[in-house]
C-alpha cells in the first residue's frame, strides 16, 4: 500500500491546504475571544488569545490529527460567561462568532476564486505541464483559495451542530428557555462521547452522518461564494497538483 503512495503529491496537497486549515482554526478562536471581549469578558485578551498568530491557538495533537485523520481541534479560548454584560445573549453571540468568522473567510476566498478561475482555466488548457512562473503563481493562489474556502465552510457548519462541546450546543442552550435547557444538561456530559462515537462509526463504516449533514450546505456555500461547483474546483486542483508545473 505504501509503495503506491505518491509522497510528492501528498506533500503538494499539504502545502496548499495548510494555510487554509491553520488560518481557519486561528480566525475561529480569535473571533470567540474578540466577541467575548466586546461582551464584557476580557479573559481571552488577558490570556494573550486576541491575536491572529496561529501559535497562540493551535493544539499540537489536534492540529496533527487534523492533517492525518481529517479530524482535530484548536485550543479553546478561555471564556467566563459570568462576566458578560448580558450572559444569555453573550453566550449566543460568542458561540456564533467563530462560525461567522469562518463563513466570512470562505466568502472572501470564494470571491478570489471567482476572479482566479477563468485565468486558472486558461492556464490549465494552455500550459498543463509547463513550468511558467505566472501560471505557477495563479495555480498556487487558486488551490490555496479553494482549500481555504472549503475548510472554513466545513469548520463553520461542523461547529454549528448542536452537540457539546461544539458551538451549536451553546447556541441552542442559549436560545432555549432555562427549564427546557436544564432537561438537556445530560448532553454536556455525554455529548463528547456521542460526537467521537459518530465520527468513529463513520470512519469505519463509510456511512458518515456528518457527511450528510455537512456536505450539502458546504457544497451550496461553495457554489454561492465562488460561482462554481466544489467538484469542478477540486478537479482543477487535482489537475494542477498532478501536473508537471507544480
Amino acid at each position: 500500500m505504501l509503495e503506491n503512495l505518491n509522497f510528492a503529491l501528498v506533500l503538494k496537497q499539504l502545502l496548499v491546504s495548510a494555510p487554509g486549515i491553520l488560518f481557519g482554526l486561528t480566525i475561529h478562536e480569535f473571533a470567540h475571544g474578540w466577541a467575548a471581549d466586546k461582551m464584557g469578558d476580557p479573559t481571552a485578551r488577558l490570556a494573550g488569545r486576541l491575536t491572529l498568530n496561529p501559535l497562540a491557538h493551535l493544539d499540537p495533537i489536534g492540529t496533527l490529527l487534523l492533517f492525518i485523520a481529517h479530524f482535530g481541534w484548536a485550543k479553546p479560548v478561555p471564556i467566563n460567561p459570568l462576566r458578560f454584560k448580558e450572559p444569555r445573549k453573550g453566550i449566543i453571540i460568542v458561540s456564533s462568532a467563530g462560525a461567522l468568522a469562518n463563513i466570512i473567510c470562505a466568502l472572501v476566498f470564494g470571491l478570489i476564486i471567482r476572479v482566479a478561475f477563468p485565468v486558472a482555466q486558461w492556464y490549465a488548457q494552455a500550459f498543463s505541464t509547463d513550468w511558467i512562473m505566472p501560471s505557477l503563481l495563479v495555480r498556487i493562489l487558486f488551490m490555496i483559495s479553494v482549500y481555504t474556502m472549503f475548510f472554513n465552510l466545513i469548520l463553520a457548519i461542523f461547529n454549528l451542530i448542536p452537540i457539546p462541546p461544539l458551538d451549536g450546543s451553546h447556541i441552542l442552550f442559549g436560545l432555549l428557555k432555562p427549564k427546557t435547557a436544564q432537561k438537556l444538561v445530560w448532553l454536556e456530559r455525554y455529548g463528547p462521547m456521542i460526537l467521537i462515537g459518530l465520527i468513529i462509526i463513520g470512519s469505519f463504516s463509510g456511512f458518515s452522518i456528518f457527511g450528510y449533514i455537512i456536505l450539502p450546505p458546504v457544497s451550496w456555500g461553495s457554489y454561492l461564494f465562488s460561482g462554481h461547483q466544489i467538484g469542478l474546483l477540486f478537479a482543477f486542483v487535482n489537475l494542477f497538483l498532478g501536473g508537471g508545473g507544480f
